[in-house]
């Protein structure tokens, strides 16, 4: 690559690691992102296998460990609050449905936000509305920058990419739902939670959720259901809130508080759960990352995993080879296995996580209770072990160890 800039969309999780490891190989790297600032808060996600070890290298992990959140494991309930099933933290080595080291994805990201400066530079508060192509580079032009040129673009701007869009396609050729919706929000609730993150099923595929924040007395709330195509706005979001609002009307548990909670919550967050599936995640001068590329959804507890190693391994293959064709070819061949295997859903699948009858939700509960024991631990421990089902390679890159 005789052009060395590299423009990344996206300021989550894998666009700042991306530029951090970027920045060390001696790329001049541009992060656009859509959202004025780094966004905080957020629910918990996971780091765990390759992407534990992928923190490590860049000398985050104790960082990470200090503002971990506290939780106890996953714990279902029925109707009156009482304890179903449980499944500690410490189950599966520390690798079960709740990880040893459970992080704020905001908390993440600014994590890795500061550790790509200073020598990334950011644009917050704009996006990419078109790319054009050419032998030598890509001409980007920007919702409110000027237009500019890169000799690379990474689209690591979530399920939703507006990157894959424009150089790939239409959302619906590569986005394949599971027929689960899902909300988040964050609330200060007075719930005795205990440490567990508590989960609540009801007939007709519905999950109430609230688990601890990292802050004395937050809860991070979710309300999830199965259901077939919904028409709706994405940036109406009071009238996604009504459609919560109605699902869930007489769920029992605690729904009714948390839906009352929900109608202030300033950051509510509403969006089906889908994978992301394509040949290649490559077009030209135009590579995909992360959920943009291969989002294997929060059912698998992998996404952190694919967005820390996808951008480890983009780096490393860009900085060891003179072509970027050479190096995109170099990405594929040594993510496109662990995609494949993290992509595939746990036993049951959505109708597991949000069974449809009471008798099914039994089940459910009665198979969580049978976990830790033989055959269902091996079972789930393969299904664990997928996050460090990659030999990291050692790449030129300089990391903090």
């Amino acid at each position: 690559m005789q052009n060395t800039d590299i423009l990344v969309s996206g300021g989550g999780v894998a666009g700042p690691a991306l530029a951090y490891w970027l920045g060390r190989a001696g790329f001049s790297v541009t992060v656009v992102e859509r959202a004025p600032a780094p966004r905080p808060g957020g629910q918990t996600v996971d780091l765990r296998g390759a992407g534990r070890t992928v923190a490590a290298r860049m000398g985050l992990l104790d960082r990470a460990r200090e503002v971990a959140v506290d939780q106890r494991g996953v714990a279902l309930v029925d109707g009156k609050g009482r304890f179903t099933a449980t499944l500690p933290v410490d189950a599966f080595g520390g690798e079960g449905i709740v990880s040893e080291i459970e992080i704020l994805r905001g908390d993440l990201a600014d994590l890795l936000y500061q550790a790509s400066l200073p020598g990334t530079e950011y644009l917050f508060d704009d996006t990419v509305t078109a790319l054009r192509q050419d032998d030598d580079g890509v001409t980007v032009t920007f919702e409110k920058s000027p237009p500019r040129r890169f000799g690379l673009v990474v689209g690591a701007d979530g399920p939703h990419s507006a990157v894959r869009a424009l150089a790939f396609g239409p959302e619906a050729e590569f986005v394949r739902p599971l027929g689960l919706y899902t909300s988040w929000f964050t609330t200060t609730l007075p719930m005795d939670l205990g440490g567990w993150y508590q989960m609540y099923n009801a007939p007709g595929g519905l999950v109430v959720s609230a688990r601890p924040g990292r802050l004395p007395g937050e809860i991070k709330a979710g309300l999830s259901f199965r259901s077939g195509p919904i028409a709706y706005d994405r940036r109406d979001v009071a009238a996604q809130k009504q459609i919560i609002a109605d699902r869930f009307a007489g769920a029992g548990w605690e729904t009714a508080r948390l839906l009352a909670a929900m109608a202030d919550a300033p950051d509510f967050f509403f969006d089906p759960m889908g994978q992301v599936r394509l040949d290649r995640w490559s077009r030209g001068r135009v590579a995909l990352l992360g959920d943009a590329g291969y989002c294997a959804t929060p059912l698998t507890g992998l996404g952190t995993s694919l967005a820390l190693v996808g951008a480890y391994v983009l780096a490393g293959e860009l900085a060891a080879a003179d072509d970027h064709r050479v190096a995109l070819r170099g990405y594929e061949r040594v993510m496109r296995p662990y995609v494949t295997e993290a992509q595939k859903l746990p036993p049951g699948g959505a109708g597991g996580f949000a069974p449809s009858t009471a008798l099914a939700i039994r089940l459910r509960a009665a198979s969580m209770r049978s976990m830790t024991r033989w055959p269902m631990r091996g079972i789930l421990a393969a299904q664990f072990a997928k996050a460090g089902n990659i030999a990291l390679p050692d790449y030129p890159l300089p990391a903090v160890r």
